[in-house]
This record gives C-alpha cells, sequence and structure tokens, in this order.
C-alpha cells in the first residue's frame, strides 16, 4: 500500500507553496490546488506514518459533501481533478473554525468530565452523561492557529478581539446551523447521527464561501443510531466512525501532545487498522463502495491530473 505523505511539485503558474498538518497546498494568483496527503495529525502533531488511501477519502467526501450543500452557502471547489486533489477559489479564510455540537462528546464531554459546565461562553446543562444529546446544537468556535494548538474561544471574545467583524460572524452562525442541519438529515439516511463538527469560511471581497472540508472523519464526528439509545441507557461507549479511535489508542497509550510525550510506534497493523476504518466511514457516510488506486506511484498520477486541468 503506496501511502502519499508529501508532494513536491513545482507547477506551471504557482505562486507559493503550503505544507500544512495533513494537506499540501499549491497557491496560484486567484485559486489553490490542494493535494489530500495520507498524513494523519492528532492533538494538532502530524503523527509519524500515513495512513494509505486517507487522502482520497477525505477529498472524496469533503467533495460530495460540498455539492451536497451548495444550495446553502457558495464553496471554494471549482473542480476534483483526481481522487486525492481539489481545485478551488483562493479565499482570505476567516482565522476561526465554527465547530458545532450536537451531543456531549470528544473534547466537550472531557472538558465537562473535568467539572466545567461553560464552553467557549456556552452553559451546558448539569446531569449530561457522555454521548448524551444537547438540548439544542451549540456553537463552539476555535481559534485557527498556523502554528501550535487551536483555543475555544466565546463568541464574546472572538467580536472583542476583533477577529470577525459582528455582521460576518452572524453569518457564519446562520450558515454553521443551516450545513449541520443538513449534515444531520444526510447521515440520518445512511444510519448515522452526526455528532460534532466543524466549518471553516473564507471570503473574496464581500462574499463569504465554505472552504476546507466539512462531514469527513477528520472534521466530524459519527455515531451509528442503530443501537445509541440502548449503548447510552447501559453506559456503554458509543459505537462511532471519527478520528476518534486515533485519539484513543494514542491517550491509553500515554500520548495527548504535551511537552515530554512521545508518539505510540505505530505498527503495520496500526496503519493498516486506522487505514481500514478510514474506507469503512467512507463507504458507511456516503453508502457507496470505495475504489482503490492501483497505481504504485500515486504521486505520478496526481501530478498528471493535476496538469491536465490547469
Amino acid at each position: 500500500m503506496n501511502a502519499i505523505k508529501e508532494t513536491h511539485f513545482q507547477l506551471p503558474g504557482q505562486t507559493g507553496f503550503y505544507k500544512g498538518k495533513v494537506r499540501d497546498v499549491y497557491h496560484f494568483s486567484d485559486k489553490l490546488v490542494v493535494v489530500a496527503t495520507d498524513r494523519i495529525s492528532a492533538f494538532d502533531v502530524v503523527l509519524p506514518r500515513a495512513i494509505p488511501f486517507k487522502g482520497q477519502v477525505l477529498n472524496q467526501i469533503a467533495a460530495k459533501m460540498l455539492a451536497q450543500t451548495a444550495d446553502i452557502v457558495p464553496n471554494w471547489i471549482l473542480s476534483v481533478p483526481d481522487p486525492s486533489v481539489s481545485i478551488g477559489i483562493k479565499c482570505e479564510p476567516f482565522k476561526v473554525e465554527m465547530v458545532i455540537r450536537g451531543y456531549l462528546a470528544g473534547h466537550a464531554a472531557r472538558e465537562y468530565k473535568a467539572g466545567k459546565r461553560l464552553l467557549c461562553g456556552v452553559a451546558l446543562p448539569e446531569g449530561l452523561k457522555e454521548n448524551d444529546k444537547l438540548p439544542v446544537p451549540i456553537i463552539t468556535p476555535t481559534t485557527k492557529a498556523d502554528e501550535g494548538h487551536d483555543e475555544d474561544i466565546s463568541r464574546e471574545d472572538l467580536l472583542a478581539r476583533g477577529i470577525v467583524s459582528e455582521a460576518d460572524y452572524v453569518q457564519l452562525e446562520k450558515y454553521t446551523q443551516a450545513l449541520f442541519k443538513r449534515g444531520t438529515e444526510l447521515a440520518a439516511k445512511q444510519g448515522l447521527i452526526l455528532v460534532d463538527t466543524k466549518y471553516e469560511f473564507g471570503k473574496v471581497g464581500d462574499k463569504i464561501y465554505l472552504i476546507d472540508e466539512i462531514h469527513t472523519p477528520d472534521s466530524s464526528r459519527y455515531f451509528y443510531t442503530e443501537g445509541y439509545a440502548e449503548r447510552q441507557q447501559a453506559g456503554e461507549a458509543q459505537k462511532q466512525l471519527s478520528k476518534e479511535f486515533v485519539r484513543q489508542w494514542l491517550i491509553e497509550n500515554g500520548f495527548q501532545g504535551k511537552e515530554g510525550q512521545s508518539v505510540p510506534t505505530m505498527t503495520d497493523d496500526i496503519v493498516s487498522n486506522i487505514s481500514a476504518r478510514y474506507i469503512e466511514l467512507y463507504e458507511k457516510v456516503l453508502g457507496e463502495s470505495f475504489c482503490k488506486p492501483t497505481e504504485s506511484n500515486p504521486e505520478e498520477r496526481i501530478l498528471k491530473n493535476i496538469l491536465k486541468s490547469l
């Protein structure tokens, strides 16, 4: 299995290059070519081994979900010339990630367990158990850090610090709620619950666009609908599709991205298991079979497809 760990293309007309945690981004004057590599990150740290097919899973889920939400908000995608590549409009990103939660899970559950009842300025009721449905979905934004950890932030602090104007933020909230509603409906058709997710937005002039990826295992958490209520009643862990299982494996092996901690050894079996879980999520979220590419050199295929589309 040939994982795509990084790319180093020199594309005609390219004006810049940015290596993100998992994406290689090629800049042009008015557009971006984004290669979804197979790198994987957790706790804001890129893990040492890439996961075969992960980038393709993310890129293809995002492309289909962006197409299914384009009536709600315009998005950045212009074309998807390769299973691992998206080409789109170059926007000025807002320095905030719009996290929305319908259930008490993941980071929110860990904060709640630690005794916090205020998350990003939003009050949480007493008596909740991990993975309980919240009375209404809540928006818990985080600042988008260029390096290091993203930080929880309240609506009030965002506006006070001038990170986003109030008019824009009101619009981002409306888009976030509408997208989450649509994502919830799409998930339900596949027997899934969209637990929480994040959306990112950018601007060209006065126009707001939905950017990055949406409703993927890296940006979202899903539970299986079947058995959800019974598992909650019995106090059992929920059967879920997300990157949380990677975080849990790291936590169990003494790593949460803190100073002095080392990433546990990623054996071939661990890598293979993570890859299989990503493919499972693809097939469950989209309701279609995943097609594994057969090329021995995926970078060659990617470059050829990018050049054809430029």
